[in-house]
């Protein structure tokens, strides 16, 4: 594949930014900055231009003179991502394409329950808009007021709403697509059956920008519930999390909304470092889960089952003490110490994170198991586990031992990397649930998944991608 391996000379520059004309786009220093900068910090790039196209017409323009010039394109959305699949290298040889102007809600369909958004849409708006409409958009992150949809969909967006309503990818019903060549796939259709060939969408939903620039999509909207009930629960183990789960599952079915699994180790964190944050329960517990339950019938069906639940939970000696918010300000509260969590941990220190999921079942083993592979590595690391349980899907973040040489403890990285991936891999589970692959994850998925496996994303790619310029360097 022939790439630039040189700056970019200012003729083709030039070009590029008769595209969408110099206000869009950025050559200064200063502007170009925050388009180089992660949250994590660990995946800073060089670009010598950042171009902020408003129209499809003008993306496409911007990929064909890409594919003519053999020039490195990398997609942006919000800038949320954690694996750095947003990031140019540090050639100086790539061109960052941001998405964030194209932000049209174009359409909102409340009899097929669909919404048509461009990529550059933030979550939060897409969400507002959804609800103002009546309806229920049930993607929700703990970066919600800053990424966009289309980096939602690009990374296969998780969160906390899987459980119920599914990730990004089962969200999507049609995209709208820039191709390497400037072609544009128009797949905008609203069709919950269609199986007219290979379901092209579900090879752009998930593929971080390495085959084509999602441009738009078409997106679920649900009925608002006319009940939503939040408790914050304390148990004694994740064996105890895992029965109450399965006993909130047979009791309130598709009702169960969210079960989120917290250590008292990061609740610990998230008290000491989020605002006004109050410990929910009088008493202290070693585990908790923020349960969420949903009714499209009516507030009193939601109270009266998550009654049920923790009634029979109580009963069984699966809860140890239970709380449900006695108001929307106090479930609000709830979430909001949630959501708080991963950001709470950055004044402890050093953290090695994993964005791993299980089977269910196999959630309370992994625990049990990865605690002696850390413990054996660094005795006195904080282990800072939380998540979606309900999906198997668990940020196990490793904070280092209190008032500790946070370089020294970084070093271990591949080390823990290693041991927690290793009780990930026999457990038939995934390295990485919801953050993608990026540059962070990239050499290990090949190392560790089967060649086969490997050799036809790489057919996909070649196929899609034949010159190499889309997002280069990232998944594979």
């Amino acid at each position: 594949m022939t790439k630039h391996s040189t700056p970019l000379d200012s003729a083709l520059l030039d070009r590029f930014a008769a595209i969408v004309g110099e206000r869009h786009a950025l050559r200064d220093e200063a502007d170009i900055a925050p388009y180089l900068t992660e949250p994590r910090g660990r995946f800073g790039g060089v670009s010598p231009l950042v171009l902020r196209p408003g129209s499809v017409e003008e993306v496409s323009r911007i990929m064909q003179l890409a594919t003519e010039t053999c020039t490195p394109i990398v997609p942006q959305g919000g800038n949320t991502g954690l694996v750095g699949a947003q990031m140019p290298d540090h050639s100086g040889t790539q061109v960052v394409l941001s998405l964030s102007r194209l932000n049209r809600i174009r359409e909102i369909d409340t009899q097929s329950n669909t919404v048509i958004a461009e990529a550059g849409v933030i979550l939060e708006k897409l969400q507002e808009a959804a609800d103002a409409a009546g309806r229920l958009f049930p993607l929700s992150l703990g970066s919600q007021g800053s990424c966009e949809v289309g980096g939602n969909l690009s990374s296969n967006a998780g969160g906390t709403g899987v459980l119920a309503y599914g990730n990004a990818r089962e969200l999507c019903l049609g995209v709208e697509v820039v191709l390497p060549t400037g072609e544009v796939f128009d797949d905008l259709r609203k069709l919950k059956k269609d199986n007219t060939g290979y379901d092209l969408k579900d090879l752009f939903v998930g593929a971080e920008g390495t085959l084509g620039v999602i441009t738009a999509a078409v997106l679920k909207l649900f009925p608002k519930p006319k009940g939503r009930e939040v408790a914050w629960v304390g148990l004694s183990s994740p064996e105890a999390a895992l029965e109450l789960f399965g006993r909130a599952s047979e009791q309130a079915g598709s009702g169960l909304t969210a079960f989120e699994l917290i250590s008292d180790m990061v609740l610990g964190f998230g008290l000491r470092h989020i605002p006004d944050a109050q410990r929910p329960l009088e008493s202290e517990w070693p585990w908790h889960v923020l349960m969420e339950i949903s009714s499209g019938r009516s507030a009193e069906d939601a109270r009266e089952t998550i009654e049920e639940v923790l009634t029979a939970g109580f009963e069984a000696g699966v809860v140890g003490d239970a709380a449900i918010a006695a108001s929307l300000a106090q479930a609000s509260a709830f979430w909001r110490l949630r959501e708080g969590l991963s950001e709470a941990q950055r004044p402890e220190g050093g953290s090695i994170k994993h964005d791993i999921s299980v089977p269910v079942a196999s959630v309370p083993a992994f625990i049990e198991q990865a605690g002696k592979a850390v413990a054996a590595i660094c005795s006195e690391a904080r282990i800072a586990c939380f998540g979606h349980m309900g999906d198997g899907n668990l940020h196990y973040n490793i904070s280092q031992p209190a008032g500790g040489d946070t370089e020294a403890f970084l070093d271990l990285y591949p080390d823990m990397n290693k041991a927690v991936h290793d009780i990930v891999r026999e457990m038939n589970g995934s390295i990485s649930a919801e953050h993608g692959i990026g540059q962070m994850k990239r050499e290990e998925l090949i190392a560790t998944t089967q060649p086969i496996a490997i050799d036809l994303m790489r057919r996909v790619k070649k196929a899609f991608d034949p010159a190499g310029i889309m997002n280069p360097g990232k998944v594979i």
